[in-house]
């Protein structure tokens, strides 16, 4: 007669066990966090007194940017024999930045 061990096998359902909780949890994640941001977004838009969150709840998908950013400098580069390299700014870097940025409102 073949004798089983019962050990191993619970352990094993164990293991499926966590597993499964593990993976409910992970998919549960998505919907938690909707339900989170729903809750914010409610109390921002339901809001009775106007001094208090002022317009409407900032969606980054509504905001526009147009930026160009320029680097100078002039840069020495010396490797010694071993192999190692030092590099080193020989006069100060400049760096311009110049464009528009645009958030616009959610709308009606």
């Amino acid at each position: 007669m073949i004798k089983l061990n019962k050990r191993a096998q619970s352990t094993a359902e164990y293991a499926i066990v966590i597993a499964l909780v593990i993976a409910a949890a992970v998919a549960m994640q998505v919907y938690v966090k909707r339900g989170l941001q729903a809750k914010v977004k409610g109390t921002v838009d339901f809001n009775p007194d106007p001094t208090v969150f002022k317009g409407k709840q900032y969606e980054p998908y509504y905001s526009e940017s147009n930026m160009d950013t320029t680097r100078e400098a002039r840069e020495m580069t010396t490797t010694d024999k071993s192999g190692k390299v030092t590099r080193n700014l020989e006069d100060p870097e400049i760096i311009s930045s110049w464009g528009t940025q645009t958030t616009v409102a959610l709308p009606e």
